[in-house]
């Protein structure tokens, strides 16, 4: 009979097994502890219910409890500064390339300009600018749905027959005029000059309700609509409705008020408001 040790020879018949197993039940002992005292649970003084009603007691603000801000229609929106006065001179922007569309009737060859003195830094930068004007004038909604117009970005000595300029204020009222006291962009037929005002490039217009890079889309197309054929400015269609892009939505969306502001315009004395849209074929699909 051998007198070693009960341990010896346990530990001789299981081998490594024989310090594994004891340490695992003191794990387990330890890990069942642990869970039903509540000892790894994170420090807090609430109880339960009050966490749980602390957690409930802050919410982010609901835009339908904001009033619509009183803005009239001849106001800027608040926003980043933009150039009152400048030089008249323009500078190129913009790398060429973008086209699209067929072009039956029509190709638009344009340049993109920047007026000297005008800092785009605030909106992207030149290459946000060129950016933005190729992809809306490109886009499958735009004019190019009619396959009566093309449009080409092209060098200044490919031969442009349009020309898109971001320009101050200053210049804008110069060259468009003072028909309406009220920031707005133009066509000017000689040199077919797209005019974008760089006041509501730069701030957009509270009564268009919709967020700034669609309020841009809009301007370039109602412009380049004008440059393109479409002299005539046209009414809301009904309540509800998307507004059609040669609506004046930078003055409103309401065919009553535009009324107001000019009776002689195209708009009923009716009290009918679109919703704004800044495409001309808004329900094509990419």
């Amino acid at each position: 009979m051998s007198h070693e040790p009960w341990y010896v020879r346990f530990a001789r018949s299981f081998g490594w097994r024989a310090y594994a197993i004891p340490v695992l039940a003191v794990i387990t002992v330890w890990v069942l502890i642990d869970v039903f005292t509540g000892s790894g649970m994170p420090n807090s003084d609430e109880t339960p219910d009050q966490a749980a009603e602390s957690s409930t007691l802050e919410t982010g603000p609901n835009p339908a409890d904001q009033p619509d801000p009183h803005i009239a229609a001849d106001e800027l929106p608040a926003g980043g500064p933009y150039a009152t006065e400048s030089t008249g001179e323009y500078r190129l922007i913009g790398k060429p390339g973008a086209e699209a569309g067929q072009g039956t009737e029509k190709t638009v060859r344009y340049v993109i300009e920047v007026e000297k003195g005008v800092d785009t830094s605030s909106t992207g930068g030149d290459d946000a600018l060129a950016h933005m004007i190729d992809a809306t004038l490109t886009n499958p909604a735009g004019w190019t749905h009619d396959e009566r117009f093309r449009f080409e970005h092209v060098g200044p000595d490919d031969d442009p027959n349009m020309r898109i300029q971001l320009t101050s204020v200053g210049t804008t009222h110069e060259t468009c005029g003072h028909d309406l006291a009220m920031e707005t962009s133009c066509f000017y037929s000689d040199g077919n000059r797209l005019v974008i005002n760089e006041a509501r490039w730069v701030r957009g217009a509270t009564p268009f309700k919709g967020d700034i890079g669609s309020y841009r889309q809009y301007l370039i197309n109602h412009e380049v609509g004008h440059g393109i054929g479409f002299a005539a400015h046209q009414p809301c269609g009904g309540d509800g409705e998307l507004a059609p892009v040669m609506m004046q939505q930078t003055l409103s969306l309401n065919n009553a008020e535009l009324h107001s502001f000019d009776p002689e315009e195209v708009y009923p004395d009716v009290d009918e408001t679109c919703r704004y849209n800044p495409w001309p074929y808004p329900k094509v699909q990419p």
